[in-house]
């Protein structure tokens, strides 16, 4: 049975909130993944219409939202689909960057060091993607995305995307995904650089034998 209510708490930078229904009752836990693809950002104050379900710890989330006189869209058309960014094949894209740099690493084209520093930092921001994802539906404290883009930014971007398919968690607010690509760049320029100057040849050294 589907209920209607209205948006009464909304936090637009974490992307959920809460609901209340029009006939009473608790409120109910809402993310913005639950709304149809393609649809607009949710405010405070929305109308919205979904059903109730419960999550494994027995909390009322909301579930198939759809705003106040919005009809099924099963096959959205391209000018109210997802944007391009959200297409992207992130798993698959992520997977074969950490092969191509351990492939470069492993036929000695760049120092050891590269693939060791990126495959560090994309087992983190997977693990922090992770949690912050845990924590969103939760309702517990989440990871900055300053903190999100850091690790990125350092080399963790491969594991960032396998973790944003995988967990559908971060793909759908475009300033986040303006920033995450803004990374990716970012480093790859500064991984050439590192290469090109011999910073990443002293940085292999330095962990592999132990010397300053």
């Amino acid at each position: 049975m589907r209920l209607a209510g209205r948006i009464c708490e909304w936090n637009d930078d974490k992307g959920f909130g809460f609901v209340v229904a029009h006939d009473g009752g608790a409120r109910a836990f809402v993310h913005v993944k639950a709304f149809q693809p393609g649809s607009r950002r949710p405010v405070l104050g929305d109308l919205i219409s979904y059903r109730a379900a419960n999550d494994a710890k027995g909390r009322a989330n909301a579930v198939d939202v759809r705003f106040a006189g919005q009809r099924i869209e099963r096959h959205p058309s391209p000018s109210a689909g997802p944007s391009p960014l959200r297409r992207i094949p992130r798993w698959p894209l992520g997977v074969a960057a950490l092969l191509a740099v351990a492939a470069l690493g492993a036929l000695g084209w760049v120092p050891a060091a590269v693939p060791l520093v990126q495959g560090f930092f994309s087992f983190a921001s997977y693990i922090a993607y992770w949690l912050d994802k845990d924590a969103a539906g939760a309702s517990r404290r989440r990871t900055p995305e300053s903190t999100l883009h850091v690790l990125d930014l350092l080399g963790g971007w491969p594991g960032a995307l396998i973790a944003q398919q995988q967990f559908r968690h971060k793909t759908v607010k475009p300033s986040f995904q303006a920033k995450f690509w803004g990374t990716v760049l970012l480093n790859l320029v500064a991984v050439a650089a590192a290469v090109r100057l011999g910073w990443a040849r002293a940085l292999t050294d330095l962990l592999l034998d132990g010397r300053v």
